[in-house]
């Protein structure tokens, strides 16, 4: 029973080898650090789809030898060198070339233009809505007409650009309990917004209102409350 357990905290190695892994852990943690700042502060900060997955690679290469006996470091560090020059290559011809940083990095992308969703943009980047609102809140706003425009940018953050307050028209609240306040049936006569396109209408009393834009016939009381930053 004694060896079963030993087995499970320490697997096939014997316990001489932890100060080993140790050492090793040291010797890669600054491996990594030396790597990152060659790097420079926009692999750190600016995840794209190839710097993820140069960081990916470096945490790969990393890994193995902090706890395989077999890994040697030397070994890691060949394989830290090589992605680093390749990481150094490829940003080069992405700042050389426009296409080629587009092919990479992608593009950014307007998801809502004049207090409502760019629908075709939204669905392309295939946003979940409740993230995108989440984001939204965060930034202190309770619905779209306080928004003129939102650019979701290649590294993933949201650019946005306000309305001044005495501009804010009415938009489709992203409060939770008022989003979730939607109807078909409108009883009386006020602004309402599709809950799927965003766009706000004047509404007179119907049983069922079907948005000219998307077609769909959800609709959200809108409101024209101004941003508190």
């Amino acid at each position: 029973m004694a060896n079963y357990f030993e087995k499970i905290l320490i697997g096939d190695e014997d316990w001489n080898f932890i100060p080993e892994i140790m050492l090793r852990t040291l010797l890669m943690y600054l491996v990594v650090l030396i790597g990152l700042r060659i790097l420079g502060k926009r692999g750190i900060k600016q995840l794209s789809i190839f710097e993820l997955v140069v960081i990916i690679s470096l945490g790969s290469a990393a890994g193995d030898p902090m706890f395989y006996r077999e890994v040697g470091i030397v070994s890691a560090i060949a394989v830290f060198s090589v992605v680093i020059l390749a990481y150094k290559i490829t940003s080069y011809f992405v700042s050389k070339s426009k296409k080629v940083e587009t092919l990479l990095e992608g593009s950014c992308t307007c998801v809502i233009e004049n207090g409502r969703f760019a629908i075709e943009n939204f669905k392309k980047e295939g946003l979940a809505q409740d993230e995108f609102f989440a984001e939204l809140r965060l930034k202190s706003i309770s619905h779209l007409g306080q928004v003129k425009l939102a650019i979701l940018e290649t590294s993933g953050s949201i650019s946005l650009f306000f309305y001044p307050d005495a501009h804010v028209k009415n938009g489709l609240p992203i409060l939770p309990a008022l989003f979730a306040d939607q109807k078909q049936e409108i009883k009386y006569k006020d602004y309402y917004s599709c809950a799927f396109c965003g766009i706000t209408e004047l509404l007179e009393p119907t049983v069922k209102a079907i948005c000219k834009c998307c077609k769909k016939d959800k609709w959200v009381k809108s409101i024209n409350t101004v941003r508190i930053s």
